[in-house]
């Protein structure tokens, strides 16, 4: 299978040459374009200049998650969209560009930065996907002592579990977490929050304030293919595959066997990863089912090109409108395509179609309000904080924007009003004594 050009890494001449063609405008569009405010102009004339760990400086300055967002952000709607040069059509390749940069500083043990005393307060963080991790690392930098909770064995989240490999190596992953616990953060993994403890317990532990980045890892359901055996999520799928791929389950638990013919409902970036995964796997035949054309897609062009080369079909236009099950492991789908009827076997539907927060900590903890969709409410001010007095939440399960890089940069803000009130908080105390 080919691997996608964003996640192959510039030589050390190769990079210096592409950041010499950055501009550096006075007005920079790029750093408008991207969600964080990345100072994109800065850190790359460093790196022109060979100056590696000032380049890295800048990056950490804005994003606690470089070596990620240079892999997997949506480059081509964001800074390299915003870039100047894209008018003659040889936009900087910013992404790989902060790869380069964050992948040879974790090789070289470059920046460092220096452990503060944790003596503002402590913060829980309940989830270690971007908007934990944002939260954790923001806050540590700043003189708080911060744990985080995790469900899963091993912490990452979305980005351990969620995003395949080809994509986004678990190395990356790995190298990322190790330098939020370099900055003192500590992770138990293995707790569930709801579960094994509730928000209450945490607050009973001395905590300050607790961050929810518990995500939206609860699948949207299609009620027409309730029960049907043939049915998995996407997301369900592509956590098996990298459970699978780490070694802590076995293949045969994973919903795609080896020669399957799979159909995936959807076309975002979720749907994408889908399909490529399932080829992955072994599936004989993978093809996209989605109710719009092409030019609605939500999925980056990038991915969908990649995906074509790999050998994925794609139906526009299309809707899977009957399944009849003929054994246990066949199917035949009934599509609607464009006016027209199409009948194929199938051994497993992948869907796609988006996801909502669990309930288990809204169900244990009194004051978490949630919308119609089952989304956590928050306040414009404090920004972040839920209707229950210390308790804030960003990210997925605040309905923000589904994505690495929108869930980090909500994420910031967020950190931001933790930061001032705990400090606030700690200030009525000392004048009430």
């Amino acid at each position: 299978m080919s691997q996608s050009i964003e996640n192959t890494s510039y030589t050390m001449a190769e990079a210096i040459a592409e950041a010499k063609r950055c501009l550096n405008c006075k007005v920079p569009q790029c750093k408008k374009g991207c969600p964080v405010g990345n100072d994109i102009p800065d850190w790359i004339h460093q790196l022109s200049m060979g100056n590696i760990g000032n380049a890295m400086n800048i990056i950490n300055a804005k994003s606690n998650l470089p070596a990620v967002c240079g892999r997997v952000c949506a480059h081509e709607r964001q800074c390299e969209g915003s870039c100047v040069l894209n008018k003659k059509g040889c936009h900087i390749n910013i992404g790989r560009l902060e790869q380069f940069v964050a992948d040879f500083d974790s090789d070289m043990h470059l920046t460092r930065t220096p452990t503060l005393q944790k003596d503002r307060g402590r913060v829980a963080v309940i989830g270690s996907g971007p908007a934990g991790l944002t939260v954790a690392g923001e806050l540590s930098r700043k003189g708080f002592d911060v744990e985080i909770f995790e469900m899963e064995p091993e912490p990452g989240g979305v980005l351990m579990f969620g995003i395949p490999e080809y994509r986004l190596p678990k190395s990356v992953v790995s190298n990322e977490i190790t330098k939020i616990l370099q900055l003192g953060v500590r992770i138990n993994t293995g707790v569930t929050i709801g579960q094994d403890i509730t928000i209450d317990q945490l607050f009973d532990k001395g905590f300050d304030a607790i961050f929810m980045g518990s995500g939206a890892g609860k699948p949207k359901k299609l009620d027409a293919f309730s029960g049907c055996p043939a049915v998995s999520q996407a997301i369900y799928f592509l956590r098996r595959v990298g459970l699978y791929n780490s070694g802590l389950i076995n293949r045969d638990e994973v919903p795609v066997k080896q020669g399957d013919i799979v159909y995936v409902v959807g076309c975002g970036n979720t749907a994408i990863d889908a399909a490529r995964s399932a080829l992955r796997m072994g599936a004989k035949k993978v093809t996209i089912v989605y109710h719009r054309d092409i030019t609605k897609m939500s999925a980056l062009r990038a991915e969908y090109d990649d995906a074509v080369a790999e050998g994925v079909n794609f139906l526009w236009n299309a809707s899977i409108t009957n399944i009849s099950t003929v054994n246990d492991d066949s199917h035949i789908v009934t599509i609607e395509a464009d006016g027209t009827t199409i009948n194929d076997v199938a051994n497993r539907i992948l869907l796609a179609i988006g996801s909502r927060p669990a309930s288990r900590i809204r169900s244990t903890t009194q004051g978490i309000t949630v919308d119609e969709n089952g989304y956590v409410v928050t306040r414009q001010f404090p920004f972040g904080m839920t209707m229950r007095k210390g308790v804030f939440a960003g990210g997925d399960v605040s309905g923000s924007q589904a994505t690495v890089v929108h869930a980090m940069s909500n994420a910031r803000q967020v950190a931001e009003s933790i930061e001032a009130y705990v400090d606030a908080i700690k200030l009525l105390k000392a004048i009430d004594q």
